[in-house]
């Protein structure tokens, strides 16, 4: 088996850095010309902020003209405002000329200071000033009327002798033609990355565009005033901002623009971090030279998108090889169809995350980037748990050779069996039904046995007292006991029935009052616990009224993955969870660790995890020998789901010593896994409430400031979408290769799943700050409820459900559809969706009781009685 690790990691280590190298093979484009014509110049530095009034002092701007001296003959300025105005005088010493802008913004007063500062300048001698631009976009963005600004441009141009124009996109010059006849020259903005063409053709596109404009205004020289493409940002449509597509296009750009003979300024000398605020996150990356003054990519040689791939790929196959050896550490039995499974979600996994927090750390980051930045690294790795423990158990579950501590049957002679003391908590359940659980227990094949009925609290005399009666006609081995008050929830009530439990017995089994339980019951499995390391046999819950309605079906699809695929990947580590009915347990192990624990509202798991931490093993038997009641409404079926979610929290924050291997702590690293890790879906689906909701304000955000509020990081759509195919995946493809059920009712169960989602959440962050919710008891054959009470049970589901529809359709209205991260976050609106879609469903479904595939008749239990029905295993 380790040969056989060894061969599947190898192969996925090389298949890894053959990615990583795929991903990054270099690019040829033509070399870069010893000097440009020019560059777009703005000379901010990382930390700072034309908005937030942090600009550049007249040494930052000449250290930024030095080094683009010899580079380029020119830089185009967008404005006069403060040390900017010092450009023409810098420059000219560095022997650099000097494309003069002023900066309008419909701004009267500064406008006109704007203006007069422009004009100032240019007349101040400084003859490497070759032309000025009055205005940067302003048509565009509509800070003024066209009236306006051709007056500015009328002005400007009586006054000096240099070339006047204004700067604006090429289609604003050709919906605006008569702003051609106030300027000097055409200054035209043609970037490609902005019109969503992919980079391979954007190099034509420029030349088509100045084409166009040559025609559209024959005897005007037309200018690029701007012209580049972004090493980082959002895809639109087939534009993808990238280090190799920035280097390949302004490579090719550059040798189409010498033969040509284009002038032009590229977009732009340096990154401008402060620009996503106004232009998203792409308008940071425009720059040849990043914030810190170092050259994005190479000039001559072939282009990498990332050049320490190298390195990347190391750490990814590293973290992949440590992740793989605890997955594998307890693989024996595993075939290589499972080995080689784990070993591609472990790879995956970790070259997800090696390559996301690398991309991450490429960002220019603020203080509240750094905090977004580590919320994702918390819940990428969440995600990554929850997919490798959902791994795990798929892998178990499909790819096991056999199972390694199945039930084997241990027969014994009636004198070695045990007496059992059989208990069975009940409160204000209906009578007949706890009579006919009592009959069940009465045709019981077992030599020695007594039943202890304990009614707590039940406060109606008519409801106890025939099950009193009926205990009594049953004669002395059936004894019942009202008590009131008692405290304790149903903990309280065994605890009860074990201080009044026949000195003789032995073992003490456990029913729910609504179980009918199979006569062989005790005889099939007590004989398990007569071996001294076993204290607890555990048979599955299991249902006969599942075919009384279409949702109780879809219930019971639910219930039974967890019994024939969980606890019996669980069984391999000893780390069943126990449940409090079909219980078997050694009285002296439970007597040893101090009975039910009467604080906990899940008693039996708690009871369970507290004996196997005292080295008791418990033996689980996929077969069935009892079958109880759903719960008959969608309320009482979330209530029940809270309780155990709730339960479980309880548990984790009470019993964490057992759990986090503190010195003493007996249970096995497989038992803490199964434990913790069993129960990570349910934390996760408490996290994903409070993604959900920022999702929804990030949303709002997005449709109150379209131009300023993009979508997330990609990541952030993609984490959910794939945590929630890789779950669909694994429960179509387990249920029907364990659970042997049909697509439809697959389906199904993933439809009653999904609609727990909102009360698990619930459960979770309330099991996070309170510890004293009562115990609520699953209430057995209650009228059905109508459509008015089915919609109210689903309240907070559907609300959230139409918070997130209302979200899609906001993001779709007010965003530009043809970029695929806007797609891809509606698209994770909608997934986010499905499980309060589901819980609105299942809640509807479960109004109309006659939506049914048949009956199960009181009449037919006594069939099944005689023979119980086996599971697959």
């Amino acid at each position: 088996m380790k040969k056989a690790n060894f061969a599947v990691a190898l192969a996925a280590s090389v298949l890894t850095l053959s990615f990583w190298g795929l991903l990054n093979r270099p690019y040829q484009a033509p070399g870069w010309p010893d000097r440009v014509m020019g560059f777009s110049f703005s000379p901010t530095l990382a930390d700072q902020d034309p908005f937030a009034g942090r600009l550049p002092g007249r040494d930052d701007i000449d250290v930024d003209l030095a080094l683009l001296a010899g580079k380029a003959h020119a830089v185009r300025t967008y404005t006069v405002r403060d040390a900017m105005a010092e450009v023409p005088a810098l420059a000219r010493k560095h022997g650099m000329n000097v494309a003069l802008g002023a900066w309008l913004d419909g701004d009267g007063p500064h406008d006109e200071a704007e203006v007069d500062r422009l004009v100032e300048l240019t007349r101040s001698g400084y003859r490497n000033v070759v032309r000025v631009m009055v205005g940067n976009e302003v048509i565009r963005r509509q800070d003024m009327p066209v009236a306006q600004l051709i007056g500015y441009l009328d002005r400007v141009r009586g006054e000096l002798d240099t070339p006047v124009s204004t700067a604006e996109p090429w289609h604003v010059w050709l919906e605006h033609p008569e702003l051609a006849d106030h300027v000097d020259y055409i200054a035209a903005h043609v970037l490609p990355y902005w019109e969503g063409v992919a980079v391979e053709q954007a190099v034509d596109y420029v030349v088509d565009r100045m084409e166009q404009l040559r025609a559209a205004f024959p005897g005007k020289p037309v200018l690029l005033a701007e012209v580049g493409w972004p090493s980082r940002g959002r895809t639109r449509g087939a534009a993808v901002a990238s280090r190799v597509n920035q280097a390949t296009f302004l490579r090719h750009f550059l040798s189409r623009a010498r033969r040509e003979g284009y002038a032009y300024y590229l977009l732009e000398a340096f990154d401008q971090p402060w620009k996503r605020v106004s232009e998203g996150a792409v308008g940071a990356y425009w720059g040849v030279y990043d914030a810190q003054r170092q050259a994005k990519f190479p000039f001559a040689s072939p282009v990498v998108e990332v050049p320490e791939w190298p390195a990347l790929a190391a750490v990814s196959v590293l973290a992949a090889l440590l992740l793989l050896a605890v997955v594998l550490k307890d693989s024996r039995g595993l075939r290589i169809s499972g080995r080689s499974f784990l070993t591609l979600v472990a790879f995956v996994a970790a070259t997800a995350v090696v390559w996301v927090i690398h991309d991450y750390l490429r960002q220019y980051l603020t203080l509240a980037d750094g905090v977004v930045g580590v919320l994702l690294l918390l819940g990428m790795l969440g995600v990554v748990l929850v997919v490798v423990t959902e791994a795990h158990e798929w892998a178990e579950a499909r790819w096991l050779k056999a199972w390694r501590r199945q039930l084997e049957p241990a027969g014994a002679s009636e004198d070695r069996l045990p007496m059992v003391s059989i208990h069975v908590p009940a409160f204000n359940e209906p009578p007949q039904m706890l009579m006919t659980t009592l009959d069940a227990l009465a045709c019981l094949d077992y030599p020695r046995y007594e039943v202890v009925v304990v009614d707590n609290n039940t406060a109606d005399p008519a409801v106890w007292r025939p099950v009193q009666a009926h205990c009594a006609a049953l004669g002395p081995r059936f004894r019942f006991h009202h008590v009131a008050p008692l405290a304790g929830f149903k903990a309280g009530a065994l605890n009860y029935a074990l201080a009044h439990t026949d000195g003789q017995a032995r073992v003490i089994a456990v029913v729910d009052s609504d179980y009918l339980v199979h006569a062989r019951w005790l005889k099939d499995l007590v004989p398990q616990l007569l071996r001294p390391e076993v204290a607890i046999v555990q048979a599955p819950q299991d249902y006969r009224d599942q075919g009384e309605s279409l949702f109780k079906s879809m219930c019971y699809q639910e219930y039974r993955g967890f019994f024939r695929i969980g606890m019996m990947t669980r069984n391999e580590r000893n780390a069943i969870i126990q449940h409090g009915t079909m219980t078997l347990v050694r009285r002296a192990a439970l007597e040893e660790v101090g009975g039910w624990s009467e604080w906990s509202i899940t008693e039996d798991a708690e009871l369970g995890l507290r004996i196997l931490e005292h080295g008791y093993e418990a033996a689980y038997t996929p077969q069935s020998y009892g079958r109880g009641l759903i719960p008959d409404t969608f309320a009482n079926y979330k209530k029940q789901r809270f309780r155990w979610a709730y339960g479980a929290v309880q548990i984790l924050r009470r019993r964490a010593g057992f759990l986090a291997a503190r010195a003493g702590s007996r249970l096995s690293i497989g038992q803490r896994y199964h434990f913790l890790g069993g129960w990570l879906p349910w934390l996760a689906d408490g996290l994903n409430l409070f993604f959900t909701v920022a999702a929804l304000l990030w949303s709002a955000a997005m449709v109150l400031f379209p131009e300023r509020i993009d979508p997330p990081l990609v990541v952030f759509s993609l984490l959910p979408l794939s945590l929630f195919g890789f779950k669909l995946a694994k429960l179509l493809f387990l249920y029907r290769s364990r659970v042997r059920a049909t697509f439809g009712q697959s389906l199904s169960a993933a439809l009653a799943g999904l609609s727990l989602s909102h009360t698990v959440a619930l459960a979770v962050l309330s099991g996070c700050i309170s510890t004293d919710k009562p115990f609520f008891r699953t209430p057995k054959m209650v009228p059905g409820t109508g459509l008015r009470d089915a919609l109210g049970s689903a309240r907070e589901e559907t609300l959230m459900m139409l918070a997130l529809w209302l979200a899609v359709a906001g993001v779709l209205g007010t965003q530009d559809t043809q970029l695929w991260d806007v797609r891809l976050w509606a698209a994770m609106l909608v997934v986010q969706s499905v499980p309060y879609l589901a819980a609105l469903v299942v809640s509807v479904t479960s109004s109309f009781p006659r939506l049914a595939a048949g009956v199960v008749s009181w009449r037919t239990i006594g069939s099944w009685r005689r023979t119980p029905s086996k599971l697959e295993g």
